[in-house]
């Protein structure tokens, strides 16, 4: 008979922790299918005209859902009976799944009320929400081949990882409580990355709905024009809502210069619109801007990107008033790599093919735009963050104290006379003052230069000794060229002062008796 202990007491725990981790992943991706799945359904009951049953109504949630996550589909029902790809994510979809991974995550590792429960290690929980997720993924991507929507197996073995890992560790780095880089310079150039990311897709979303707005008779039309019941209409406000954050990403790519793609061989950018765009008849896309070179309405995009940049370099100019110019550089540069990174990602997402042909590319090109975002935050960035640190440099200086003036010029000039140089004790500067050498002054004896008297000789005919005053000499010379003794300390008028004999020390011998005593 053996008995559990504790190390197997506490692997068993972690053991079960991973379980659990597990199938909170699993259940996760259970609940965004089938919250998509009861949308799909409603928009299929309230449909006048439905061309499925329940099972394409499964396949299409099935697909609608790994297309949330990036991944690409085939379209096998198109009038000319070749398969058309689908990859233009609706990237407010994509909220849903992600933030369930990520409560996922974060809960795996949140105590909550119970602290007492076995929690795993911040990677094995990553690793188990994960695992959990992707097996129920695995599933749907099986299960979406036989439906009018399959999943490209490429983009599913790419896509659904990325953005499940990314979601898991971000949930856990949420339930450690954001911990940033030790390194202030990486920490600030996260900081900065942020910033610049907000200030750019929001941006980017002003242009968006001021160009609706600029055109909201072509777009009123075009959303009219698709569907006449209002199930139609609701669906398609629907998928407007969804594609929101799309335009948005799309208004910041127009405004970093590359802009997008209207089809093969169309390009829209604040320049002008060059080729012939192939665009269907879609609310959003009603806000393109109109064929031919471009104005300066259009060049006023720029900002966007501008000021996006000017806030990044801010941030770290601010933060790095104490650093070294190159560490400044250095992590401002960082800051556009990150920001440029992720522009990437969105546009990646924002944009893809929307069938064959002319329309096989549709949307922002992903490295243009996150090569753009590096070379603003470059250009524009690292020389704002050098400004802004260089003035809070300036600012920091301390200002230079006042000098004190002396007194009195008298002042001055008596500090500065030196002693006079004589032989005698107590003579030269720097030696003890003799007291008792010095003569009394006679108050009223004549100085030196009267009439009568000659210089050196004493009133009474000596000679002054060498090297001390006369005692003819004035009395505020004399208090210039010797200082004042201290006074001396009278213990006789202490009442608590005893005088006391000589005591012998232990190693001396006692004073012989007096015989006469």
């Amino acid at each position: 008979m053996t008995h559990p202990t504790e190390h197997s007491l506490v692997q068993g725990g972690r053991s079960a922790a991973l379980a659990t981790a597990c199938v909170r992943g699993g259940v996760a991706a259970g609940l965004g299918l089938g919250a998509l799945a009861v949308l799909v359904t409603a928009a299929w009951i309230s449909s006048p005209f439905p061309d499925s049953g329940p099972g394409g109504v499964l396949h299409v949630a099935a697909g609608l859902w790994l297309l949330a996550h990036g991944v690409d589909l085939v379209r096998t029902d198109t009038l000319s009976g070749l398969p058309a790809p689908l990859g233009v994510v609706p990237m407010l979809v994509a909220v849903l799944p992600v933030w369930l991974v990520h409560r996922a995550a974060r809960d795996t590792l949140d105590p909550g009320d119970d602290s007492d429960r076995p929690r795993p290690s911040p990677g094995g929980a990553v690793a188990a929400v994960a695992g959990g997720y992707l097996l129920v993924a695995a599933v749907v991507v099986v299960y979406s081949e036989s439906g009018p929507l399959p999943a490209e197996l490429i983009s599913a073995g790419f896509w659904l990882p990325f953005v499940v890992f990314g979601a898991a560790g971000a949930g856990v780095w949420t339930a450690l409580g954001r911990p940033l880089p030790g390194q202030r310079q990486a920490a600030a150039a996260l900081r900065a990355t942020g910033l610049g990311l907000v200030t750019l897709c929001g941006g980017g979303a002003v242009l968006a709905a001021v160009s609706l707005a600029w055109h909201a008779g072509e777009a009123q039309a075009a959303f009219t024009g698709l569907a006449g019941e209002w199930s139609g209409r609701a669906a398609i406000l629907l998928l407007v809502l969804a594609l929101l954050p799309n335009a948005a990403v799309w208004g910041a790519a127009y405004g970093l210069g590359p802009g997008f793609t209207l089809g093969t061989g169309a390009l829209a950018t604040p320049l002008g619109l060059a080729g012939d765009p192939a665009v269907p008849s879609f609310p959003l896309l009603a806000a393109l801007p109109a064929e031919g070179r471009g104005t300066w309405t259009h060049w006023a995009a720029v900002a966007v990107p501008l000021v996006a940049t000017l806030v990044q370099g801010w941030h770290v100019g601010r933060t790095a008033k104490g650093w070294p110019a190159r560490d400044a550089a250095l992590t401002a540069l960082a800051a556009a790599w990150g920001c440029g990174a992720v522009v990437a990602v969105l546009a990646a997402a924002a944009g893809g093919p929307l069938g064959s042909g002319r329309l096989s590319a549709f949307g922002p090109v992903w490295w243009q735009a996150g090569a753009a975002t590096v070379l603003w935050g470059a250009c524009v960035g690292v020389p704002m963050t050098l400004a802004v640190r260089a003035w809070g440099r300036r600012a920091l200086r301390p200002k230079p104290l006042p000098v004190p003036a002396p007194a009195n010029a008298n002042a001055a000039a008596s500090a500065t006379t030196p002693a006079p140089v004589g032989a005698g004790a107590g003579a030269g500067f720097g030696e003890p003052f003799d007291l008792e050498a010095q003569p009394e002054a006679a108050p009223d004896a004549p100085s030196d230069g009267l009439p009568g008297v000659t210089p050196g000789v004493t009133p009474g005919g000596g000679q002054a000794s060498p090297g001390k005053p006369a005692p003819g000499t004035p009395v505020a010379t004399a208090k210039a060229t010797a200082p004042a003794p201290p006074p001396a300390l009278d213990l006789d008028d202490d009442p608590g002062y005893e005088p006391y004999d000589y005591l012998p020390a232990a190693w001396e011998s006692s004073p012989p008796p007096d015989p006469k005593a």
